[in-house]
């Protein structure tokens, strides 16, 4: 027998996408943090890829990665940087995931036979991811569960259906529904229309949910009488209704919604005693953000910059280290290819106080990353390599320094002369695509004396992977005599985690993605040393 009932929250879109179902879950989590509340937050995607780990980061965004080695919704990323929780497989779904399961059981008879339906064993399948954040910790108060889409997708539905058998199974006053909706304005007449959030509403009703709570994404103020309106048409009190202004940060997002009383309608629903909150600490986080003392310009020389989701962690890094620095981060978003060429080179990056290179996939403007890295070696401005952004460091340094002039990773020529990077042991026997590489948390032994050591205060660290390829262990000494310090591998010493140079500032590349660390509360250090760095050479 449970010590005590876990509650729930279920929070839905309705109207259009993108309206940040995210960001609210993530917020919303925060204030309950705040209240003494233990929380977690997971997502359900009704998308039919069993993960995101092999969809096009333009259409997707990031695939975000978990300690566990999970490819997750960026969604992820926002709800551990909110309430500093480290998520598991247990807080992503998809409906591909779940489809899996249920065929997979099918193919091992467990039904007996039986005809298999949405309704129950897909349903029935749904409810079990929901409820698997409080089986797997006992300790839970209350779980989050962001649906992913909107409603009246016909990819939600077994989503919608399994939401209404659960409410009705543990009760109204155990499981909650908090719905994001739209509120456009109309600037020819003036007015906030709540028609779209009706019609929102009344899909849920059709299909057996009726939401608890409105948050409506709006740029202009609810009046009185909109929120008396909404309340009306569509079943939900006056005082639940309640607006999502536009913010200049997402991290302002929280503060907003306190003002709202979110934090305290969700209790009061849920049936939980109301605290007050000392949202301070948070506040002058977000004071930070909006009054920075100085600015630097980075460069992000990338290969999905048309869509900057594909850098979100990356983005919410820079603003963190910004905030730890008191300053703001202007990011430059750089097509690799533009940088082929001496002129887009000196054009784009002779105005930047540091260059950083992300990580990525295939051959598509890895020249202009790898002349990214020279010039800001040359220059000797600050420079961060991450993944990818490492392999590219190591193949400049072996061209231009160590003298291998037709250095190259695997991944780009099977048949280089000096594949100074090439495929890990582990990948050779690799056919299947998904969540097959190095995936997660490793272990990485810094060297003392380093800047690496420096930036983390300590010798035996943990990261994030998501790769394939290393540094090819046969070029380590040629490399390090020619000034290269490799400045961080795994405890076995056979894997290359960090390098730096010797002669530079400040230049670090390291395999891992710790963008994924990052957190409010927990600025990542090669990010705030790195802005650090900037600012510095910015003063000189």
């Amino acid at each position: 027998m449970r010590d005590h009932q876990v509650k729930h929250i279920i929070v839905t879109g309705g109207v259009i996408s993108g309206l940040g179902k995210g960001i609210a879950a993530a917020s919303l989590g925060m204030l309950l943090e705040l209240k003494g509340k233990k929380v977690t937050i997971q997502k359900l995607d009704p998308y039919l890829n069993v993960d995101p780990g092999t969809m096009n980061p333009f259409q997707h965004g990031e695939v975000f990665v978990l300690d566990d080695g999970t490819e997750t919704d960026l969604d992820l990323g926002h709800y551990e940087r909110f309430i500093d929780v480290n998520m598991t497989k247990a807080n992503n779904s998809t409906a591909g995931s779940i489809y899996y399961e249920v065929l997979e059981r099918e193919r091992r008879g467990d039904y007996l036979g039986g005809t298999v339906q949405i309704i129950p064993h897909v349903t029935d399948e749904i409810i079990k991811r929901v409820e698997k954040p409080e089986t797997i910790d006992p300790d839970l108060d209350i779980v989050i569960t962001e649906i992913g889409g909107t409603v009246g997708d016909i990819e939600s539905l077994s989503f919608l259906e399994a939401v209404r058998q659960f409410q009705q199974s543990r009760g109204r006053e155990n499981v909650i529904i908090l719905h994001v909706t739209l509120i456009p304005y109309i600037g020819a007449s003036e007015e906030l229309k709540t028609k779209p959030s009706q019609h929102s509403v009344m899909r849920l009703r059709e299909i057996g949910l009726q939401p608890d709570i409105l948050l409506c994404r709006t740029q202009h103020p609810l009046t009185d009488e909109v929120r008396q309106k909404l309340a009306l048409f569509t079943n939900v009190s006056t005082n639940a209704v309640i607006q999502g202004m536009d913010a200049k940060s997402i991290y302002e997002v929280p503060l907003l919604l306190k003002k709202e009383h979110l934090g305290g309608i969700v209790m009061e629903k849920l049936q939980l005693e109301n605290v007050t909150t000392d949202t301070s600490q948070w506040q002058q986080f977000v004071d930070h953000i909006l009054n920075p003392e100085d600015e630097i310009t980075v460069a992000v020389a990338g290969k999905y910059t048309a869509m900057v989701d594909a850098y979100k962690s990356i983005i919410e890094s820079f603003i963190h280290a910004g905030v730890d620095n008191r300053c703001k981060v202007n990011i430059e978003f750089i097509e690799a290819e533009d940088l082929e060429t001496d002129q887009g080179l000196e054009q784009v990056l002779g105005q930047v106080h540091g260059v950083l290179i992300p990580g990525g996939f295939g051959s598509r403007g890895i020249e202009g990353k790898i002349r990214a890295a020279q010039y800001a070696r040359e220059k000797k401005i600050p420079f961060l390599g991450l993944c990818l952004g490492l392999q590219v460091a190591v193949i400049e340094y072996a061209r231009n320094v160590v003298g291998l002039e037709k250095a190259n990773s695997e991944e780009f020529d099977e048949h280089t002369v000096y594949p100074v990077i090439h495929l890990m042991q582990s990948q050779h026997q690799v056919t299947r695509k998904g969540a097959s590489m190095r995936l997660g948390a490793y272990d990485c032994v810094l060297k003392a004396g380093t800047r690496s050591f420096a930036a983390y205060g300590e010798t035996n660290i943990s990261e994030r992977h998501r790769h394939r390829f290393e540094v090819n262990n046969t070029y380590r000494k040629q490399l390090e005599a020619a000034g290269m310090i490799i400045s961080g591998v795994s405890p076995d010493d056979e894997l290359v985690e960090m390098v730096e140079i010797a002669d530079h500032p400040w230049f670090i590349a390291t395999q891992a993605h710790p963008e994924f660390k990052s957190r409010v509360a927990k600025t990542h250090p090669l990010f705030r040393e790195f802005v650090k760095a900037g600012l510095a050479f910015k003063d000189k």
